[in-house]
């Protein structure tokens, strides 16, 4: 790692995101970062403690100055989101992320940079190791597995916390703050599938690569390009040119990443390889030019592949390929209420089929509980006959206008920075509204640094917008009302 990154103003907040970043973290296997955290309070000497589910809560008393002011919880999770280019061999499991500066910006080396919710959680660690930044008593609450699932929020002792007011670090626009998310759920689709021989095949691996990716959440609303949906439409079309048979199928990554590489293994015979390549030449050419602003990048391979394999027959590949092309993705309602917000979205995030076993996954959020259960209609009725399984539902966050810390931060924001923050809700699944399910009283607010491209390798962070979003918490503190 570039031990540069140390040197970075504020360095209370630099420093502490190099360590976090040295530490393995991904969802579900955050027992390194669980015990760092532990270790982190109780070598600051303050009370540190650990929920059933694996939250870490790091108390650190008030400002001698401010023990008349109400508690915060400050809040953010410990889990990152492991995405690479399909070209790395970086392990995730034994390796730091590799990170480097570029102008303004912090980024890492083929992988996602951990900034989504590092630099939270670096912040926190910040102010918990100060000696000289007033506050009021602040209850630090380090989340366990976010990104696939929210399983500590949802996990989260009903009684270990006693704050009035939650301020969550997990918003990705400096000028933004949160006042509001949308819900979720997991779907799984499953299948079995008897395979069968076909004789005089020539198998060939088709690959499309290169799209933006990005948050399935933040970024559904920009159109950008899903390589499981592409190379399904490509392949729609092929079948009325070419005797075509699926044999496997691998697109996609983690649910709440939009899907940037996916690859299919197909048979022909062998008569027909020319008009199969130049085919799809032709159709991955035409879907480049439509997602030429989105995703520059993408990109394909086309190379035959020796071994044999046996494929779907041609009803079951009819079958699953219709339901592909009409499993909704992107966004499927806006919202009435708030101008530009996304109301309900589906990510066709992931898709495998390997020896005859079919999985799909997707996350659909939407922040109205009726709009969910719409969509979830929706897509069980396009996967009629498949096995569908639906977890880690959470609700949403409703907004509150008349929240008395979001007056705070607005004047904080104005008097630092001579102009009005963005106030708005967010179709990304924030921990907030399943925190307020806890402890129902709280008032809470979300705001965070400028981060870009999260859940992807092209994830970075500002530099600039880190230092503004430091001052703006610590500003923040000074002014929680009392008790």
């Amino acid at each position: 790692m570039n031990k540069n990154i140390n040197s970075l103003e504020p360095i209370l907040i630099w420093k502490n995101f190099y360590k976090l970043n040295s530490i393995p973290r991904a969802s579900k296997k955050e027992e390194r970062i669980i015990q760092f955290m532990i270790d982190f309070g109780k070598n600051l000497g303050l009370e540190t403690m650990t929920d059933r589910i694996g939250n870490v809560i790091i108390v650190k008393p008030a400002s001698a100055n401010m023990q008349d002011r109400k508690t915060v919880i400050i809040q953010s999770h410990l889990d990152m989101v492991h995405e690479k280019n399909n070209d790395s061999n970086f392990d995730f499991d034994n390796s730091g992320i590799e990170m480097y500066i570029d102008k303004d910006w912090v980024k890492a080396n083929g992988t996602t940079l951990g900034a989504d919710n590092g630099l939270g959680v670096a912040a926190i660690m910040g102010l918990l190791e100060s000696n000289n930044i007033d506050h009021p008593k602040i209850e630090a609450l380090f989340t366990i597995d976010e990104e696939t699932g929210m399983t500590g929020a949802l996990m989260l002792d009903n009684k270990i916390l006693k704050g009035d007011i939650l301020l969550n670090l997990d918003t990705e626009e400096d000028d933004e703050i949160g006042i509001g998310c949308a819900g979720g759920v997991d779907i799984t689709i499953e299948k079995s599938y008897n395979l069968v021989n076909i004789d005089d095949l020539i198998f060939f691996d088709i690959n499309i690569t290169g799209m933006s990716g990005g948050h399935s959440g933040m970024e559904i609303h920009k159109n950008l390009a899903n390589s499981n949906k592409i190379l399904n439409s490509i392949i729609i079309e092929l079948g009325d040119l070419v005797s075509l048979y699926i044999a496997k199928l691998s697109g996609g990554g983690l649910r709440n990443a939009i899907p940037r590489e996916s690859s299919m293994t197909v048979g022909i015979p062998k008569n027909q390889i020319k008009v199969l390549e130049s085919n799809f030449i032709s159709n991955f050419l035409k879907y480049k030019n439509l997602y030429k602003k989105t995703d520059p990048n993408m990109n394909y391979s086309f190379n035959e592949n020796s071994n044999y394999y046996k494929v779907l027959d041609i009803v079951n590949q009819r079958e699953l390929i219709k339901s592909i092309d009409k499993c909704p993705n992107g966004v499927y309602k806006m919202s009435k209420d708030i101008d530009g917000l996304v109301e309900a979205s589906n990510n066709l995030a992931n898709i495998k089929l390997i020896d005859g076993q079919l999985t799909i996954n997707c996350l659909t959020r939407s922040s109205i509980e009726s709009s969910k259960l719409e969509l979830k209609n929706l897509i069980s009725s396009v996967f009629k006959g498949y096995s569908l399984k639906f977890s880690g539902n959470y609700p949403g966050w409703q907004p509150n206008p008349n929240s008395k810390i979001l007056k705070v931060l607005v004047d904080v924001y104005k008097k630092l920075n001579n102009s009005e923050p963005n106030i708005a809700a967010c179709h990304a699944g924030l921990e907030c509204g399943i925190i307020g399910s806890h402890y129902p009283k709280l008032d809470m607010i979300s705001f965070g640094p400028t981060i870009r491209g999260a859940h992807s390798p092209d994830e970075r962070a500002s530099i600039s917008s880190t230092k503004k979003f430091w001052k703006f918490l610590i500003e923040i503190l000074k002014n929680i009302p009392n008790k």
